[in-house]
């Protein structure tokens, strides 16, 4: 299947605040990020970003280093059309996250809402996987939301992989250590309730690094 027209023709089919991921305020995950510790000035990706508004907020809270990654261009130039002037502030980044180069031990925070269950072969997981571990910096933290096991099974026409807090940290191995997980009940724009997991991870650090979030040591 071709994902960028797939993803391309999607956002083209309707307001981006008609998807059924939309949220005008992704309330858990600003509280995840917010809770790291992460100075303003430290890179985060937002992988999956398409017209999330995340950013939006991480720009009204200051953060200066965000990258938005996407596998379709149309999504994201919905994104840089609403943030206006603000869109200089972004780096933009076109393409498949299992194929695409990034920066090696770079980004303190990883974010993925609803890009991961998409991955329903397991060699295409492990290459994700792969793609977070040489591009997160060691001690980085992984924040990835999937649909939990009472969630949807089909999304946008596409079949997902559905997780719990265990199986999730399953699949992406022992090299995460897992730090904080919530659940979500996610109200599409039309009324209908989407159930989603969160976990929130941190990578390999140095044994002499203090391992806490939110001022609390673990």
């Amino acid at each position: 299947m071709d994902y960028k027209a797939y993803w391309s023709a999607i956002y083209q089919s309707k307001p981006y605040d008609q998807m059924s991921w939309h949220q005008t305020s992704p309330t858990i995950s600003l509280q995840l990020i917010q809770q790291t510790g992460i100075s303003i000035n430290e890179p985060i990706i937002d992988v999956g970003a398409g017209a999330s508004t995340l950013v939006d907020h991480l720009l009204d809270r200051h953060f200066q280093d965000i990258t938005l990654l996407d596998v379709s261009a149309q999504a994201l130039q919905v994104t840089r059309d609403r943030l206006g002037d603000y869109a200089r502030s972004v780096t933009w980044l076109e393409g498949d996250i299992t194929g695409l180069a990034l920066p090696e031990k770079h980004y303190s925070v990883w974010h993925d809402r609803a890009v991961f269950h998409f991955l329903g072969d397991v060699a295409v997981r492990r290459r994700y996987i792969e793609q977070v571990s040489r591009a997160v910096k060691p001690g980085g933290y992984v924040i990835i939301a999937t649909f939990a096991l009472d969630g949807p099974q089909q999304c946008s026409g596409l079949d997902v992989v559905r997780y719990d807090v265990a199986s999730l940290m399953s699949e992406l191995g022992g090299q995460f250590r897992l730090i904080d997980s919530t659940s979500e009940t996610h109200i599409t724009p039309w009324g209908s309730e989407q159930r989603f997991v969160y976990c929130c991870c941190r990578t390999a650090f140095s044994p002499n690094k203090d391992e806490s979030m939110g001022g609390v040591t673990l």
